[in-house]
């Protein structure tokens, strides 16, 4: 045999024992892929005859899909389900903003679940589940990840005037500048973490911002959808983003391939709630496609809440072409997983969540009737009811008193309480026993913990402020508070919690510190005014004249120079949970609340 020949063999036998060597693994891989306000209706297989979703199409052949599966109708609510394997009102996200989208640490989330079963773990993209310690998601059992702040691209904890193109993201808490469109960045970073983690059994989370606004796409995407008129301008933008979405699974699946793993790697899709933008009706003209459902995102009606789930895993024997139509949570997803990877589950849990693995395996004589119910309260304190939808594998009881039956009603159409009136009855039982169940912690909200160590700083935002008044939650409230918002009125205020008596230092500012921005500085108008990129108005300037800070008993006051960058005030904290209201007044003594405050405890 001649020395090419055994090079070869050598090569060839190499390759074998390396795929063989990935695809044995006793574990599965999982990757689990979310996206950001996409609805049911936002994909070529499910009817949508405009939209381009090769990749997604593909794997709806290839996965079984749960036609019947429902989330929280807005994303903090529905990812902390995910995470948690519990209902998010019970889990501590009940809104998005408001203090009130912190996924409360009692709970042991899913990738430290699986990292207690000695699995790599790392996440790409948008956590929106608490930002700052101990809620960011290297604290929640990531060993490696990179996100944006808050709960989208350009919100007011996200790094100042990213705008989804060349942007900076915290990489494990630290500040990195990426370059490149953020849906490419985060795949990007996930298939670079697999490739080096290939022979270790890996879960890896990618929770896209996409399709989340604002609607700024790579220029080709728009140019994919901008001459169909069946669409509007926001929607092309949109689909563009989805399309974009698709390619990056094309990419990633590949990679899977070259790898030798895609065999025993669990594959997920799903989308967090119901279409933002993907539907609506204009002057009776249809644009977008709903799948025949009612509502879209926020909405109790199906089209706010039920979404797709695709499931791929060879190995596991999971069926191609699948349909389950039998009702199923975002928060079964925990107890599925545990189920089918094999994991030591934490001895402190207690899912509201069922593993679906029975019907994974087409056993559904062992599944039992169950309801499910789901709500929309972006309020500081729930309220019973409201935007409630409660449901089974057939029946809707909307808002406590409209009932529809989706075997007959997708779009949910003809009310048919007064025909049923004990099926109401019923289901407002099964109602009032979630209320109790999921309402418990309702009146505690989870706080960041400050002060564990000298010098570190913890930063709050407009964002977590806890108040009903409407917030600052976006940077282009920031520079343009009267744009659409008012400034949060004094009222509102932050929880925090000390974890050290001594001295602190607290510093309140109108604009970021890495914008580098004195208080009587503007800024111009960012943005490309072509239609479909959202844009950073110009700044206003607020006249601030004068801060205060109140934290419990203590009412420290101080005259504004404005041509500084933030006004530092020092106190001694007790440690416990503490209320600080952090206010500016202007030359008109309209009073408001900062937009940011930083915290820390100063050596003694």
């Amino acid at each position: 045999m001649t020395n090419t020949h055994n090079l070869f063999l050598l090569v060839f036998l190499s390759f074998i024992t390396v795929g063989l060597k990935a695809q044995n693994n006793s574990k599965p891989n999982v990757i689990f892929i979310l996206t950001d306000d996409q609805g049911y209706g936002d994909i070529a297989a499910h009817g949508n005859k405009v939209i381009k979703t090769p990749q997604l199409d593909k794997l709806y052949k290839e996965s079984t899909r749960f036609t019947n599966f429902h989330t929280g109708s807005t994303c903090a609510p529905s990812r902390s389900g995910i995470m948690a394997g519990v209902d998010g009102n019970r889990a501590g996200v009940w809104h998005t903003v408001g203090g009130c989208n912190i996924l409360r640490e009692k709970f042991t989330a899913m990738p430290e679940v699986f990292r207690q079963n000695n699995y790599k773990t790392a996440m790409f993209g948008k956590w929106h589940l608490g930002d700052a310690y101990p809620y960011l998601p290297q604290n929640r059992g990531f060993e490696e990840a990179v996100y944006h702040g808050a709960g989208g691209i350009g919100q007011t904890p996200d790094y100042w005037e990213n705008d989804y193109f060349d942007d900076t993201y915290f990489r494990n808490g630290t500040p990195e500048k990426f370059k490149g469109y953020c849906t490419d960045v985060f795949f990007d970073e996930a298939i670079s973490y697999i490739k080096k983690n290939k022979d270790k059994p890996f879960f890896v989370y990618l929770p896209m911002n996409a399709p989340h606004g604002p609607y700024n796409v790579p220029e080709k995407y728009y140019d994919m959808y901008k001459n169909d008129t069946r669409i509007n301008e926001t929607q092309k933008a949109y689909y563009g983003m989805i399309t974009n979405i698709d390619d990056n699974i094309k990419k990633l699946d590949k990679t899977l391939k070259e790898l030798g793993i895609i065999d025993n790697t669990i594959l997920i899709f799903m989308t967090d709630n119901g279409t933002q933008v993907g539907y609506k009706v204009n002057k009776g003209v249809v644009q977008g496609f709903n799948a025949g459902m009612r509502g879209g995102k926020s909405s109790p009606y199906d089209g706010g809440h039920r979404v797709p789930l695709f499931i791929r895993w060879k190995n596991g024997h999971i069926k191609k072409g699948l349909d389950i139509d039998k009702l199923a949570m975002n928060y079964d997803l925990l107890p599925t997983l545990i189920d089918l990877c094999d994991l030591k589950n934490p001895s402190e849990s207690s899912y509201d969540g069922l593993s679906l693995k029975p019907l994974l395996e087409e056993n559904t004589s062992s599944w039992a009737h169950r309801y499910g119910v789901i709500d929309t309260n972006r309020k500081q304190q729930p309220t019973k009811y409201l935007s409630s939808s409660v449901m089974d594998d057939e029946w809707r009881l909307v808002n406590g008193n409209e009932l529809y039956n989706i075997t007959n009603d997708v779009g949910q159409k003809r009310d048919v309480s007064a025909k049923y009136p004990k099926k109401v009855a019923e289901m407002k039982l099964v109602y009032e026993k979630w209320w109790k169940h999921i309402s418990d912690d309702f009146s505690y909200f989870e706080t960041y913990k400050v002060g564990s160590t000298e010098d570190e700083e913890t930063v709050v935002t407009a964002h977590d402020l806890h108040s009903d008044e409407p917030l600052s939650w976006n940077q282009k409230y920031v520079r343009d508070p009267y744009s659409g918002k008012k400034p949060s009125l004094t009222k509102s205020y932050w929880l925090l919690n000390i974890q050290e008596e001594g001295e602190y230092q607290i510093e309140i500012s109108r604009w970021p510190k890495e914008s580098n921005l004195a208080f009587n500085e503007s800024i111009e108008q960012l943005g490309v005014e072509s239609g479909w990129y959202d844009i950073m108005p110009k700044s206003i300037n607020l006249n601030i004249e004068k801060a205060t800070l109140d934290i419990e008993g203590l009412h420290l006051e101080k005259d504004v120079d404005r041509s500084k960058k933030s006004v530092v005030f020092n106190a001694h904290l007790h440690s416990g949970r503490q209320r600080f209201e952090a206010n500016f007044k202007d030359n008109k003594e309209l009073s408001f609340s900062a937009f940011y405050m930083y915290v820390k405890r100063i050596k003694k």
